[in-house]
């Protein structure tokens, strides 16, 4: 056999394992950050169990709070999709991900990012009625309404980012495998391929406008409604009192559209100053898990009521 055939079918052999070599441009101080990053998943696992231990003390739980609920499952899930695995390669240099796994990781990401984005949008639309329509609340709003809700955006996200890692396993990865990042993102992953991805780009734009980008302008829609009907209040103590109630959940959407707007932008920048972007992926899935139980606790009256109450048991 030539010279060539050998380079040529060494070429097409499909790799077996990805390389994840963590953050471009710091490789060897990065493990550095794994304190920060280890504080940042343990805030986060402690925050949601508080949050879970909290409303299960509670008597009876409005639907506001079993959306929060739902929501600290979705952050715990989110974050531990993630943080191990990067734990594992600043601790232990422990960087080779075999291709099934990391097309696993792909699916979880997309999966849970969207679910947090639909459980944002019932949280919007709990409020929507509870202020715009507040004598049909008991009614529209009800135990069954949320795990309809809940049912619908776990199998809409479930089944709706599929096509991205079926795409991705489906490229052929000939001789590359070292990825410059923590985690195995769908991009970062294609952008090994030897052959055309541009089927991998479409689908991902298609599922971020029909995905996040609906839910987004479905709560944009919701607070405008609300907006209008809380200046057509004469007082402007009920004026507060109904926007005070929604204050925690504009702080963790604007929070999280905003941060995924910088991490796609900064994705243009990535050829002249790849770790930005890196850093700000992993940021974006470690930092709202951990920070929305901790809104909703200081912001939120009855958590705070339960959990004192709770603090004086134990101290007697």
């Amino acid at each position: 056999m030539s010279a060539y055939s050998r380079e040529s079918n060494t070429s097409q052999e499909q790799v077996s394992q990805f390389l994840l070599l963590g953050l471009p441009g710091i490789h060897r101080w990065q493990h550095w950050l794994s304190l920060p990053l280890a504080m940042l998943y343990l805030l986060a696992l402690a925050a949601n169990s508080f949050i879970l231990f909290t409303l299960s003390q509670m008597s009876a739980l409005q639907p506001m709070y079993q959306f929060l609920g739902i929501l600290a499952v979705i952050d715990v899930g989110l974050a531990t999709t993630i943080m191990p695995k990067i734990l594992a390669i600043f601790w232990f240099d422990n960087k080779f991900i075999s291709l099934p796994e990391c097309f696993v990781q792909i699916y979880a990401i997309h999966c849970f990012i969207g679910m947090e984005s639909g459980i944002f949008l019932c949280m919007a639309v709990d409020r929507y009625v509870a202020i715009c329509h507040p004598l049909r609340y008991p009614s529209v709003v009800t135990e069954s309404f949320v795990i309809k809700a809940t049912t619908f955006m776990v199998f809409r996200n479930g089944l709706l980012v599929i096509p991205v890692p079926v795409l991705a396993s489906q490229r052929n990865y000939c001789f590359r495998n070292e990825i410059e990042h923590c985690l195995c993102s769908n991009l970062g992953v294609t952008s090994l391929a030897c052959d055309d991805i541009s089927s991998n780009r479409i689908c991902q734009l298609i599922l971020a406008w029909v995905g996040m980008g609906g839910d987004l302008a479905m709560i944009i829609l919701s607070y405008s409604f609300i907006l209008r009907s809380v200046l057509q209040l004469n007082s402007k103590e009920a004026s507060a009192k109904a926007l005070s109630t929604c204050s925690s959940h504009l702080i963790l959407i604007f929070f999280f559209y905003t941060a995924i707007v910088v991490v796609s932008v900064t994705h243009l920048a990535e050829k002249k100053v790849p770790l930005i972007p890196v850093l700000l992926n992993v940021l974006h899935n470690t930092i709202p898990p951990a920070l929305n139980p901790m809104v909703y606790a200081l912001r939120t009256q009855e958590l705070r009521v339960v959990f004192s109450k709770f603090s004086k048991c134990n101290r007697k």
